[in-house]
């Protein structure tokens, strides 16, 4: 079952609610140094956090809001374009200079009839979209000299080996690593070779002519950042870091609450789901359901003492930390909401809200959408047309990372003159007579 964090409470004898949520700033969050996780004698990796669980953290957080969850789809979608393809260059009816043209263009359709070429490349997109890296596996044949097959790995169930002396990693680990706990098993672990993602195609020149009996392989792409770690945090961070999403899902609670009933949330109470893990802890609880019911006192005795607050002065003492940057770290933090306002529900925030996060994910609101609001502005078919055709053309970058891993499939199989692309369908004008057109980057 999974715990009920966020929900909005009845306070007792008061005419207000409390809304409490989790804060999402906690995330990313690093409390300590963040070491390697020993599996066994000879196999060890690089925790993705400092509980292992920050991909799973992330997707949760984008799967509890709506225009979030929207534009990362929307983003994935354009980056997939009109799909992948090996493409050959055109030929002319007089050119028939190329006796091997025939027998590559017939290897090449049987590679793309043993591989889902289209359910490998939106699940790369969506990697990236989501982490900032996608994984590919490729795999040889039995003697080594051609790729067979190309396999996407999740992500989010990928990890890293710790790098070697001379800053190599040798291994992506590639499991269930949600539960809490690692595998419990070695064999429930699948251990992949990985290519040098600063020269994969050299490396795998190298192991291949050393002998080496390995016949599958990982080639990493990943978004060069500013910080040079395992795994990259992504660029809309800011979102969770900052305070549009905790507000977005606040207006969320109020207006659920209004509806059930008149009355106004009077407090927001963030509490850190690390705080949730420290009492967890200390009282032994592991029974999921133990563990709802423990929220659930917790949160009766915050309101217990909103309702002795409202008549007395009282003070709340929470945990908190301070930085080496100074900067404080509360574990509950409670708002008093201003409810001053018609409703108390913020109704003139929740626009300002959806664009901020559609701002953060470089999605403009009219293209998925996402434009709550009475007064909303709408943009002239043109205007969508060119957004739609600027939001493709900032994919070129996501592609060439992309295509590495094909420009390896395509020389060490010898197709001479194709080419990995992903054409467009450009929009058209009325007086094109066409709905749409393909056409490609090049």
């Amino acid at each position: 079952m999974d715990l009920l964090f966020s929900s909005v409470e009845n306070i007792p004898g008061v005419r207000g609610r409390a809304a409490f949520t989790v804060n999402s700033q906690a995330v990313f969050k690093e409390d300590i140094d963040t070491l390697p996780t020993v599996i066994d004698s000879k196999l060890s990796y690089m925790p993705w956090g400092a509980d292992n669980q920050m991909p799973y953290d992330i997707i949760d957080l984008i799967e509890k809001d709506e225009t979030l969850a929207t534009c990362q789809l929307f983003n994935a979608e354009v980056c997939y374009g009109s799909g992948l393809c090996y493409a050959l260059p055109a030929q002319t009816p007089t050119d028939t200079t190329d006796s091997n043209r025939p027998r590559i263009e017939a290897e090449v359709e049987d590679f793309m009839l043993s591989n889902d070429l289209p359910a490998y490349f939106l699940g790369v997109c969506q990697d990236f979209k989501h982490f900032g890296f996608a994984v590919s596996v490729i795999i040889l044949n039995a003697d080594g000299t051609k790729a067979v097959r190309l396999l996407r790995k999740e992500a989010c169930y990928c990890r890293f080996a710790p790098a070697d002396g001379k800053g190599k990693i040798p291994f992506v680990l590639y499991a269930n690593w949600r539960q809490q706990v690692m595998p419990a098993d070695r064999k429930d672990i699948e251990v992949i070779d990985l290519l040098a993602p600063a020269a994969p195609w050299p490396d795998l020149q190298e192991r291949l002519a050393s002998g080496t009996k390995a016949r599958k392989f990982a080639v990493v792409s990943r978004v060069p950042t500013p910080d040079s770690t395992y795994y990259p945090i992504p660029y809309y961070a800011a979102l969770f870091r900052g305070k549009w999403y905790n507000i977005k899902q606040l207006i969320g609670l109020a207006k659920e609450a209004k509806l059930r009933n008149s009355a106004p949330i009077k407090y927001h109470i963030e509490i850190s789901a690390k705080y949730w893990d420290s009492i967890f802890r200390a009282e032994g609880i592991t029974d999921r359901r133990q563990q709802q019911e423990r929220i659930v006192r917790e949160k009766q005795s915050i309101l217990d003492f909103l309702t002795g607050a409202e008549n007395s002065g009282k003070a709340w003492f929470s945990t908190f930390y301070i930085t080496p940057d100074g900067k404080e770290r509360h574990d509950v933090v409670i708002n008093k909401v201003d409810d001053s306002k018609e409703g108390g529900d913020w109704e003139s925030d929740i626009q300002e809200a959806v664009n901020m996060m559609c701002f953060t994910m470089r999605v403009h609101s009219n293209l998925v959408g996402s434009v709550p609001g009475k007064g909303q502005s709408n943009n002239s078919g043109s205007d969508k047309r060119e957004l739609y055709t600027i939001a493709q053309d900032l994919q070129k970058p996501y592609h060439d990372l992309l295509f590495t891993v094909h420009r390896i499939i395509i020389r060490l199989n010898g197709w001479a003159g194709v080419k990995p692309t992903v054409p467009f369908m450009q929009l058209s004008t009325l007086d094109e007579h066409q709905d749409a057109k393909e056409v490609t980057s090049e």
